[in-house]
């Protein structure tokens, strides 16, 4: 969602403070936005690696700059809204999308459309899945289980 609504806004010609004004008057959440623990001030490394390997070897970083911009404005009202890991692979999927010369902007919309970065969020979670379960292998501990009484997506009762 974070790639649709940069590059829309992008696509549109939107200033960045316009986006962020009408997300909150839609009271609507700003995909790729925020982090529960990093912060301006405690920035996430992965976020910079994308950032800085983007504006090295890309040949446009388009979304990406106006997704910075959006982080400038936000971080202003909360140190903890920064543009988080998923923002950032999505601002730059899209620059890379429609600057690699194989696809028309259009068809890049397409791929974004039909899901193809929900694939990389699947397969980068799978990775990190697969880590900590090695480790915990390793360090010969049980599979970390979250306590059930503190996932918020499960209703009383169930």
């Amino acid at each position: 969602e974070a790639a649709r609504q940069f590059a829309a806004a992008v696509d549109s010609g939107e200033h960045p403070q316009e986006f962020v004004t009408r997300m909150r008057k839609e009271h609507k959440l700003i995909m790729g936005i925020g982090h529960k623990v990093k912060s301006i001030n405690n920035p996430d490394a992965r976020v910079t690696i994308v950032k800085d390997y983007a504006k090295e070897h890309f040949p446009r970083n388009d979304v990406l700059d106006y997704a910075l911009q959006i982080e400038r404005i936000t971080t202003k009202k909360k140190a903890n809204l920064i543009l988080n890991v998923d923002g950032a692979i999505a601002a730059c999927f899209v620059d890379l999308l429609r600057s690699c010369d194989a696809f028309t902007n259009e068809e890049a919309d397409e791929h974004i459309s039909n899901g193809c970065l929900n694939g990389l969020f699947v397969l980068g979670r799978s990775i990190g899945f697969i880590g900590h379960f090695l480790d915990q292998k390793r360090l010969k501990q049980g599979l970390y289980r979250h306590p059930w009484d503190d996932i918020s997506y499960l209703r009383p009762g169930m």
